[in-house]
């Protein structure tokens, strides 16, 4: 599965819905990184590839979204995106985690497997 575009209405059926809830609440069941990009950002062409891969990689596991913010600026204002691309990470207990900046492909995995996906139980191979 590649990463799915993500407009306003999409977002606040998937992820959080803004104007119903005061207070965070994730609506999916899946953790999910959420990349606040736009398509003339160069660090975000950086990005791009490489969350399409990890996409593929974590497929069932984690959801990666994308968010066009040249064309969703109510949904970059709410979350108050200054620089992009900014990188909402949700956890599979679906706590938020707001990062700016361009990783490369060994952080976001890291981030991934020690602060995304929960812990493989004991005997879980």
């Amino acid at each position: 599965m590649a990463t799915i575009k993500l407009n306003t209405e999409g977002f606040k059926e998937k992820v959080f819905n803004y104007e119903i809830e005061k207070d965070w609440k994730y609506q999916g069941n899946l953790p999910a990184i959420i990349d606040f990009y736009a398509d003339w950002c160069g660090p975000c062409k950086m990005v791009a590839p490489i969350l399409e891969e990890l996409s593929k990689e974590y497929e069932g596991r984690l959801l990666i979204y994308k968010v066009n913010t040249d064309m969703e600026q109510e949904l970059a204002a709410v979350f108050g995106i200054q620089s992009i691309p900014t990188l909402l990470f949700i956890d599979a207990n679906g706590e938020p985690m707001l990062q700016p900046g361009a990783f490369p492909k060994h952080v976001f995995k890291k981030v991934i497997e020690e602060k995304l996906l929960l812990p493989a139980k004991m005997g879980d191979n």
